[in-house]
Order: C-alpha cells, then sequence, then structure tokens
C-alpha cells in the first residue's frame, strides 16, 4: 500500500483494519512503520500540503480540508498549510487561476455568472475578500446586465 502513495497514519489504520477486521497485528505493523520512518504526519502533511499548492493552485482553506480528510493528526495541518504557502505567493496565485478562468468564461459577464465564477474561486480555498479585490481589479469582470437584459443584448448582436 505504502508504495503506490503516502498515507496519513489514521489513514492507513483504517484501510488496513478494512482489510483486517479485528485484526491486533494492525497496530502493530503501524508501530512498526513509524518506528522505520515510513509514517509520519508531520512529512506527510507537509509533502501533501506542498503537492496541492504547486500542482493544483488551491487555496488555505482547501489545502487545510483535504489534510484533514486525509485525516492528517491536526497539530500538524496549520504548519503544514504555512510551510506550502512560504514557497508560493497566494495572490499571484489566485491571480492565475483568475487569469485561466477568465478565458472560458462566456459573454457578456452577468451577475449570475460572476457569482459563478466567484463561487468556484471559494471551492478552490482561496479567501472571499482576497477573491473580491481581485475580480473587482479587472473591469473586463463588470457585469454589464442582469439575465434578462443578456436575452436582448444577444439578440441585437444577431
Amino acid at each position: 500500500m505504502l508504495s503506490c502513495r503516502g498515507y496519513s497514519v489514521a489513514e492507513l489504520r483504517r484501510a488496513l483494519e478494512k482489510r483486517f477486521p479485528a485484526s491486533p497485528a494492525v497496530e502493530d505493523a503501524i508501530v512498526r512503520l513509524r518506528s522505520l520512518g515510513y509514517l509520519n504526519d508531520k512529512k506527510f502533511a507537509e509533502h501533501y500540503a506542498s503537492s496541492l499548492v504547486r500542482n493544483k493552485a488551491l487555496g488555505r482553506f482547501r489545502v487545510r480540508r483535504e489534510l484533514k480528510a486525509k485525516l492528517v493528526d491536526y497539530r500538524h495541518i496549520e504548519h503544514a498549510v504555512e510551510q506550502a504557502f512560504e514557497e508560493t505567493d497566494e495572490r499571484k496565485m489566485l491571480e492565475r487561476v483568475l487569469d485561466r478562468k477568465v478565458r472560458t468564461l462566456k459573454r457578456p459577464i452577468t451577475p449570475a455568472r460572476l457569482h459563478s465564477l466567484y463561487q468556484s474561486l471559494l471551492r478552490r480555498g482561496f479567501a472571499a475578500d482576497a477573491i473580491m479585490k481581485a475580480v473587482r481589479s479587472r473591469p473586463e469582470l463588470k457585469p454589464v446586465a442582469d439575465d434578462a437584459n443578456v436575452e436582448d443584448l444577444e439578440a441585437e448582436k444577431l
């Protein structure tokens, strides 16, 4: 199991208990793996958080949520998140993600589309105030009309 990917201690314990229910060997295996250095929540959290930030461009809140989902010991989560964002500027990352999203955003920009963009950035784990600042700083993201008027605008183009 460990050869495929890293595991947190609790996550591996859960997987082993699922495979071998009520077996006392599970706890012995966990203790042995920890003593050999193959299981370490702190290292796993640091590596996983750094990977999420670099490869998936996720914000602090989402990285924290992902580490909790991996059953990482809560004492190591904050340190891992802080270390991951020492390497990367979260504001610049938000700008890059926003650039990609704006390229695929259908025109004209309506309040509903702007709301959808905002929600997708929130799901990626960025802070709400940072999202609002980034969106408001872009003149191309000013909503032109509500949904009823968009139909009129699109009809005029034809």
